[in-house]
């Protein structure tokens, strides 16, 4: 047994068969003892947790869990009633093993050595994500044709309204001059709000170049700053050798801007505290299948912005990309959804995981490459 912790017991002569399928499952799997300290840990779980057999040998599971996890409270339950339980969406970040580790938890009492636990974790993985992605891509799709008919059946009778209006008020009196400004004010916004669904029906292809997404950001930030996000500290954790994306540089500005603003609502303009932590990383092994071919694209380029706002309501989390979806009293739902479109266009994932004072958006992207294959290079 090379790969697992050596138990304080032993299992006999089953032991190196039960070792080869405990480090065949993909899943993490740990085992405490009634001490809380780690015993047992299969492959995955030291892949899960940064750290080598030796290494978690030493350690109780509150020294590598976040103080007061939920972890923790589910083990003293399973112990309270001597019988398996679960708990979903945990976050298990930490500075060491990343900040973003959200998982489904199982945990039941050992059948063979009383007082040890069985962890078993299940992290939120890319599949799917992914298949959220693609019911956010049927709506954007849906909501192309939409944008498509309303500019043209729409705007031409708003603009007749507006021009009728217009010649009514140089003929009526002042208590009747605020009704006309009350018609040409809402022809105005509906023709804003139509004009915002022609974006989703332009599905020219998106013309792209090696942009540096760093540059990006700090552009986004220098706007937000200036004005909706003045009162807001903006944390930057950036992986400075990061290549350049193979995008467009106006539209992820879009992207990254409504990303941005979305937080900075959330958190709310009375915020004493509001933090909007905008981070990149290189995360290589995430790879999509192109719709109508074989050809899977690699996307190792993480960007992601953070909040510690109030949080997403679960109920709308699945369809917060879909057209209408909306947690603001005044909003239209369209912000969330031309993101989508746009990542969609770029051959991109945009995701959401939300928990009270800790919203992520994350978008992965592919990185720009030289026709002869090479990388190419950072625009500065």
């Amino acid at each position: 047994m090379t790969a697992l912790l050596k138990p304080t017991h032993s299992i006999g002569a089953a032991e190196p068969r039960a070792d080869a399928i405990l480090n065949a499952l993909p899943l993490p799997v740990i085992v405490i003892d009634k001490e809380d300290r780690i015993v047992e840990a299969n492959l995955s779980a030291q892949s899960f947790l940064q750290m080598s057999a030796s290494m978690l040998s030493r350690f109780t599971l509150s020294e590598i869990v976040p103080f007061g996890s939920p972890l923790l409270t589910l083990i003293d339950a399973v112990r309270m009633h001597g019988g398996s339980m679960s708990e979903y969406r945990v976050d298990v970040g930490t500075p060491r093993i990343g900040q973003d580790k959200i998982v489904d938890l199982y945990a039941t009492p050992s059948t063979d050595h009383p007082g040890d636990i069985v962890i078993m974790l299940q992290e939120k993985t890319i599949a799917e994500k992914i298949d959220r992605q693609l019911s956010h891509r049927g709506a954007a799709r849906s909501i192309s044709a939409m944008g498509s008919m309303l500019a043209h059946e729409i705007k031409n009778p708003l603009s007749g309204i507006r021009g009728a209006a217009q010649l009514l008020d140089a003929t009526v009196d002042d208590n009747d001059r605020d009704l006309i400004r009350l018609i040409c004010d809402e022809t105005d916004r509906i023709v804003k709000l139509v004009e915002r669904f022609e974006d989703f029906s332009d599905e020219r292809p998106v013309e792209r170049e090696p942009v540096n997404i760093h540059s990006v950001l700090e552009h986004v930030k220098k706007l937000a700053t200036s004005g909706f996000a003045r009162h807001i500290r903006f944390i930057e954790t950036y992986d400075p050798s990061l290549p350049p994306i193979n995008g467009n540089r106006d539209q992820l500005i879009q992207v990254f801007l409504n990303l941005v603003k979305n937080a900075a609502e959330a958190i709310g303009p009375d915020a004493v505290d509001g933090t909007i932590e905008l981070s990149t990383a290189y995360r290589p092994g995430v790879k999509i299948a192109t719709p109508g071919s074989r050809e899977r694209i690699a996307l190792p380029l993480e960007i992601t912005v953070r909040d510690n706002g109030p949080g997403v309501p679960q109920d709308i989390v699945q369809t917060l990309f879909d057209p209408f979806v909306t947690t603001k009293t005044s909003g239209s739902g369209l912000g969330l959804a031309l993101v989508s479109k746009i990542i969609r266009d770029h051959g991109g994932i945009v995701e959401c995981d939300s928990l009270p004072r800790r919203t992520v958006f994350r978008v992965l992207l592919s990185m720009h490459s030289a026709r002869d294959g090479r990388r190419a290079e950072t625009d500065g």
